[in-house]
């Protein structure tokens, strides 16, 4: 008897367990993710972009170059120097070297069910017409942001055009005989200032002359004094 009655509440117990507890999510293996690769063509979309890497860093040179006369020289160390980051984005992109980076990658992002229900998403017949329509459908959107953002631009281009068409005012300038008018005032006041100061000058050294001859005979006057006593 004391077994049927315990029964119940450690089956509820177990159940409270269950739902307080979720089963840990199991890291994929690499044979799941191998098959994810090959299914979602990861492969053949790394060798698309190795072209349009090397077309950018060939911009990236001729920016570095544009407008300077280089000599033979230099055209061919810029060459062999083109040649050699060519050379290292064809083995960095490569897919034996890509291939740890994916592994491990999708095994940090993804667990084990996910894995597998993208593998059956690629597999099938919708995820094969996703990735062959995936091109078409990325060309035909920059179509369609283009055409957004084009008539934007061209008001925007509109407005800066007006706005550096406008004249900037020029400042006033005094016609050629108001300009003389004030040159010569601005000389007959220096030569004033000049000759003012030149007056002042004269007056100064002329009262310490006079100063100086008046003081002269009083001192004449204590001395004789002095030999008559």
């Amino acid at each position: 008897m004391s077994r049927c009655r315990f029964a119940p509440v450690l089956l509820l117990i177990s159940l409270m367990g269950a739902i307080a507890t979720p089963a840990l999510a199991r890291e994929p293996t690499d044979e799941e993710i191998e098959r994810l690769l090959t299914a979602s063509r990861a492969q053949s979309m790394l060798a698309a972009i190795q072209p349009q890497v090397e077309a950018m860093q060939r911009e990236q040179f001729a920016q570095l170059t544009q407008g300077k006369t280089l000599t033979a020289e230099q055209q061919t160390e810029i060459s062999q120097i083109q040649a050699k980051t060519a050379q290292i984005v064809r083995q960095s992109l490569a897919w034996d070297s890509m291939r740890p980076v994916y592994l491990d990658v999708y095994r940090k992002t993804f667990d084990d069910d996910d894995v597998k229900a993208m593998t059956k998403f690629y597999e099938s017949k919708a995820g094969q017409h996703l990735l062959d329509r995936t091109p078409v459908m990325m060309q035909t959107l920059m179509v369609g942001i283009q055409q957004k953002m084009i008539p934007q631009l061209e008001a925007l281009q509109a407005e800066v055009k007006t706005v550096s068409a406008e004249p900037i005012p020029a400042p006033p300038v005094s016609p050629p005989e108001e300009r003389k008018k004030v040159a010569t005032s601005s000389s007959t006041k220096k030569k004033a200032t000049t000759s003012k100061k030149s007056t002042t000058t004269k007056k100064s050294t002329s009262t310490k002359k006079a100063s100086t001859t008046k003081k002269a005979p009083a001192k004449k006057t204590t001395t004789t004094t002095k030999k008559k006593t």
